[in-house]
C-alpha cells in the first residue's frame, strides 16, 4: 500500500488505513480474479462535498482507533464476502484531512456476478459507516469544526469548551 498506511489482509479480504490519498487502481488491482465476471467500486463515503447542511465545508478530518477499526473492517469483510460469494473485497479508509473533491474511502469487491457485486459494496460501506472506529471533525468556513460519529445525515454537536477534552495525542 501507499507510504504511512496500515493494513490486514487475511484470504480474499484487504483492509487498509491510509493518511495518503486514495488509488482507485491500486484498490481495483486487489480484488481482481480470472473467476470474477464483476468489480464493482465504491470511492467516496464520500467524496468531500463543498457543504453539508446548507453550511460551506473547508474540509474534512478523520480519525481512527487505528488497531481496532482493521480488526473490525476485516472481520466486516470478511462476512460479506460469504454471504454474498465474493472473489474479493477490499476496503480502504483515509485518516487526516481530506480535502473537497478527495475520497474518503474506497471499496471495491469482485464476485462471478454484477448483481452480487451490487449489494456487497452497498452492504460494506453501511456496515463499515455503523461499524468501524472511524470519526470525522467537519470543519466548515467561519466556524469552529465539529466532531461526529462517521454516519450520514446526522450534524455534528459541539462540545462546550468548559467540558474536559482528549487531547490529540490521546485520541483513538
Amino acid at each position: 500500500m501507499e507510504t504511512g498506511a496500515l493494513e490486514l489482509q487475511e484470504g480474499e479480504c484487504y483492509v487498509g488505513l491510509t493518511h495518503d490519498l486514495l488509488n482507485v487502481q491500486n484498490v481495483m488491482d486487489r480484488v481482481r480474479s480470472p473467476q470474477a465476471g464483476a468489480i464493482v467500486i465504491f470511492a467516496g463515503s464520500g467524496t468531500t462535498r463543498d457543504n453539508f447542511g446548507g453550511k460551506p465545508v473547508k474540509e474534512l478530518q478523520y480519525s481512527a482507533y487505528s488497531a481496532l477499526a482493521l480488526r473490525t473492517m476485516l472481520s466486516l469483510c470478511q462476512n460479506i464476502c460469504t454471504k454474498h460469494g465474493l472473489k474479493g473485497i477490499a476496503m480502504v479508509h483515509r485518516l487526516g484531512t481530506v480535502p473537497i473533491g478527495e475520497e474518503s474511502i474506497l471499496i471495491a469487491v469482485s464476485s462471478p456476478h454484477r448483481q452480487a457485486a451490487w449489494r456487497a459494496g452497498e452492504e460494506a460501506l453501511e456496515e463499515c459507516k455503523a461499524r468501524v472506529e472511524v470519526w470525522k471533525r467537519e470543519e466548515f468556513e467561519g466556524e469552529e469544526g465539529v466532531w461526529r460519529a462517521n454516519r450520514d445525515g446526522t450534524q455534528g454537536v459541539k462540545i462546550p469548551a468548559s467540558e474536559p477534552t482528549i487531547p490529540d495525542s490521546e485520541k483513538p
